[in-house]
């Protein structure tokens, strides 16, 4: 299936790059995440011990939602105020 990726803030800078496009058979945002975390390099600043949230056409969810086909994921650090 086919998936932009989206990243912000921190990540973005640490991979370079604001998206992606990828084709994966992962099934789920956990399974996702950890063939991005199999490329090392840049990447390892998704790792699990990292503060990494994500959204998956804009709705924020859980490491076992579902990927669909043309979905956005994004991952981007938790937000702190002031």
């Amino acid at each position: 299936m086919k998936l932009r990726l989206r990243y912000f803030a921190s990540l973005r800078e640490s991979l370079g790059k604001s998206q992606e496009d990828l084709t994966t058979d992962a099934k789920t945002v956990g399974e996702l995440r950890d063939q991005l975390l199999a490329h090392g390099g840049a990447y390892l600043c998704l790792a699990r011990d990292k503060a990494v949230r994500m959204a998956l056409n804009q709705v924020m969810v859980a490491e076992d939602a579902p990927l669909t086909d043309n979905a956005e994921l994004a991952f981007f650090p938790p937000v702190t105020g002031g």
